[in-house]
């Protein structure tokens, strides 16, 4: 737990054609012979995840993808990785080389960043075989410019400067709960320990909100479900905040005064990567779902289940007997995301710990665009359990 989570860091992707030089350019931006560098085309072929720190930008996800212009049935599957790679993308890097004419491909993908709105900087990449004016390429792209050679390690500082100059704000949210929290606010974590519970280990989400409220100067206390009412009963004070498992959202908004604030660390994930007012929106589908109906469950994750997991097992349980009817659900884990939105009546998402803001962001167009609600875990099972006004009104 030393370093900085992938799902917090800047995601820089490179993309350009076979033997651009993307993964010298790699190599040359971190210092170090991370990337396979060969005169052979096509030596990339999955994207390839660096996490690092690039100063003097900070902690950041490096991602070399395969050529834009590979061929053959392998090829059209490397490609297809490559656009993937796009819905995570902070910032992309599209490497041109020097010594080629043809910007078809470029122009194609340089077209499809612009569309998904994200920030691109153009790189001319061999300017020690052949140096080309940067006019030639700007009458044709709309788009910032830095020559370089990644070989011989020229203009890489220049580059550097461009891609913090050039880095999105606001890639992730800047707090995940201590904005709206009073000064040395005392806030109570419900952390059950369950067959679910990493051994030796708290989750992501639970590890993430006890740094964020240090950060803001806040008491965190956290206990088990079991331990809660003893926790209570020992205070001097009321507790400015309630954070729980959403799992237990029944059992501990019985046990907490309505007068206290009450949330869930799912629903904190909602918040900080996604837009909470729409998965809000988005839950109020689980009221009108029929018999027949399709439901889409996204795990941004894939872990082995286990018994009584919530993705698998509770949460089909739970929406089959909240609406009464026979639903259709389908399962979706990782990467896996259904290219036919339209066919579901909503999606119910994870709360995406394991993704960067944009992925998150990616996803909720693509059910905007197909007119699909969403919504995410912690946000359903509050609807469910008639309580979603209540552990939301803090943040509006």
């Amino acid at each position: 737990m030393l370093d900085t989570p992938k799902a917090n860091r800047l995601h820089i992707a490179i993309f350009g054609k076979r033997n651009a030089g993307k993964s010298s350019l790699i190599n040359a931006l971190t210092g170090q012979e991370m990337a396979l560098v060969s005169d052979m085309a096509g030596t990339t072929t999955d994207p390839v995840y660096k996490a690092m720190e690039l100063l003097p930008i900070g902690p950041v996800v490096i991602i070399d993808t395969a050529g834009l212009d590979d061929v053959g049935e392998l090829g059209e599957l490397r490609v297809k990785k490559s656009k993937e790679v796009m819905e995570k993308t902070d910032l992309a890097l599209l490497v041109f080389d020097s010594t080629d004419e043809d910007y078809s491909f470029e122009k194609e993908w340089h077209s499809r960043l612009r569309d998904k709105k994200i920030p691109t900087i153009g790189v001319i990449n061999k300017i020690d075989i052949k140096d080309k004016e940067l006019e030639s390429y700007e009458k044709e792209f709309d788009m910032p410019f830095v020559k370089v050679s990644a070989a011989d390690r020229i203009n890489i500082d220049k580059l550097k400067r461009a891609i913090q100059l050039h880095a999105p704000e606001g890639f992730e949210a800047e707090t995940i709960v201590g904005d709206i929290l009073p000064q040395k606010a005392l806030v109570v974590l419900v952390a059950p320990q369950d067959i679910q519970a990493p051994k030796g280990r708290l989750i992501l989400p639970q590890v993430q909100t006890i740094r964020d409220l240090l950060d803001h100067d806040a008491m965190a206390l956290t206990v088990k479900d079991a331990e809660l009412e003893d926790l209570l009963s020992s205070l001097n004070r009321k507790p400015d905040l309630v954070i729980t498992d959403s799992q237990i959202f029944g059992k501990i908004s019985k046990i907490i005064p309505r007068e206290i604030p009450l949330t869930s660390f799912s629903i904190l994930m909602a918040r900080y990567k996604g837009d909470l007012a729409e998965l809000i929106e988005g839950a109020k589908q689980i009221g009108r779902l029929k018999s027949g109906d399709k439901v889409l469950i996204a795990e941004a994750c894939t872990h082995h289940s286990l018994e009584g997991d919530i993705g698998r097992e509770k949460l089909p349980k739970w929406l089959r007997e909240y609406s009464g009817a026979e639903l259709d659900i389908t399962i979706k884990a990782g990467v896996d995301f259904s290219d036919d939105l339209s066919q579901y009546a909503i999606v119910v998402h994870c709360g995406a710990c394991m993704f960067n803001k944009k992925q998150m962001m990616s996803r909720l167009e693509r059910t905007r665009n197909d007119n699909v609600p969403i919504t995410n875990y912690g946000v359903a099972i509050a609807y469910m359990n008639g309580i979603l006004e209540r552990v939301t009104e803090m943040f509006f």
